[in-house]
């Protein structure tokens, strides 16, 4: 029987600020692909892409805001292993490409299972913790499965490589934690186990990767290299002031300067045409989206959906802080997109599933068991 308390609790707020954040990032977009050189009457076919990710992402937000989020506890082994499964099959069958093997070319879609992996991490995550959180905090014997759950993921990306994503699911698996709740020695004794593997992480590290973060403390040590995305997004975000040059004027964009311009560093393209006026309209919505997430956890009554929402909120965050970092000059250069900003249909779906589960605890808040 169905229950009408799920069409009560249904949050149409949510979805028009989703479809808010997602009208301005197909706007700074369009600016990205189309200033240049490329001819405005003419739709860019990234663009086209884009628009096709966006409603496929949408549909699938829909399918999966109908399925009672409890079921994904059930299901928790089943996706995390079908994750893990394509992250082998990157490494096997992958697609090579700038260096890295990150895509799986299925037909004439292509997808990056390191994206589906947050996901897959965070419902398995959830599943774990829901059982075993405890008014004191977790032990060391608890976290031994989470741990397992985290490194299996981080190995497969890192291989790839893509040092950033691997990182990512390192410090979403690490705020859910810290949410749930450790014991103090525990939390002491993991800060102290990683500042001594520092140096033996950087010792593994390959050479490109010790330069990114060399030249990410020193930009002006390679300019014409390492350091030049980081140079140009400085300048463009500068040149754009309070409000910015206006729509398809930015100079460092038209004229090729800013590199990945469509992708990684798109906020640059922001912040040159809108200033800091439409940086700042952005990063209210992201406010508010966040902020919604956060909201769903505290006011869900099951223990998984909470953890499983403040999971989801959890990634959507790290997305935007690394993002935004990395096109100021404040963090290394990892190639974290910005959520339904940044061009990329892997990222696109994954974050849209995250907004389906968020819609689906939202609507089952009432559920406590």
């Amino acid at each position: 029987m169905f229950d009408r308390r799920l069409i009560e609790n249904f949050d149409w707020g949510f979805i028009i600020l989703i479809l808010l954040i997602g009208s301005v990032g197909l706007v700074i977009l369009y600016s990205a692909l189309t200033a240049g050189g490329h001819d405005p009457g003419t739709i860019h076919i990234l663009f086209k892409k884009q628009m096709i990710w966006m409603g496929s992402g949408f549909v699938i937000m829909i399918i999966t805001l109908m399925i009672d989020f409890r079921e994904l506890d059930k299901l928790n082994l089943l996706i995390y292993a079908l994750c893990i499964g394509l992250l082998i099959s990157v490494l096997v069958f992958g697609h090579l490409g700038g260096g890295s093997r990150r895509w799986l070319v299925l037909g004439f879609v292509r997808i990056q299972p390191s994206e589906l992996m947050k996901i897959a991490l965070i419902i398995s995550l959830s599943s774990v913790y829901s059982t075993a959180v405890s008014q004191t905090g977790l032990n060391f014997r608890k976290l031994i499965k989470p741990a397992v759950l985290c490194i299996i993921p981080f190995v497969l990306i890192v291989d790839q490589p893509d040092l950033g994503t691997g990182l990512l699911l390192l410090l979403i698996a690490g705020t859910i934690t810290l949410f749930v709740k450790v014991e103090r020695k525990v939390f002491f004794s993991f800060f102290a186990i990683c500042l001594a593997a520092v140096p033996l992480v950087w010792i593994t590290l390959k050479e490109y990767q010790k330069f990114r973060i060399l030249t990410f403390l020193d930009p002006d040590r390679d300019p014409l290299g390492a350091g030049y995305h980081i140079i140009q997004s400085k300048i463009a975000i500068g040149s754009g002031m309070l409000t910015g040059k206006g729509f398809l004027k930015g100079t460092q964009n038209a004229l090729s300067f800013l590199p990945e311009q469509h992708t990684d560093f798109i906020v640059s393209v922001l912040a040159e045409e809108w200033g800091l006026v439409g940086c700042s309209i952005l990063l209210v919505l992201y406010f508010f989206l966040l902020f919604w997430g956060l909201n769903i956890a505290y006011n869900c009554r099951n223990m998984f959906g909470s953890i499983l929402a403040f999971g989801v909120t959890a990634m959507i965050f790290w997305q935007i802080f690394i993002n935004i970092g990395m096109v100021m000059g404040l963090m290394p250069v990892v190639g974290v997109p910005l959520p339904l900003v940044s061009y990329g249909g892997s990222s696109v779906v994954t974050n849209m599933v995250g907004f389906g589960i968020l819609l689906n605890i939202s609507m089952r808040k009432f559920s406590s068991n």
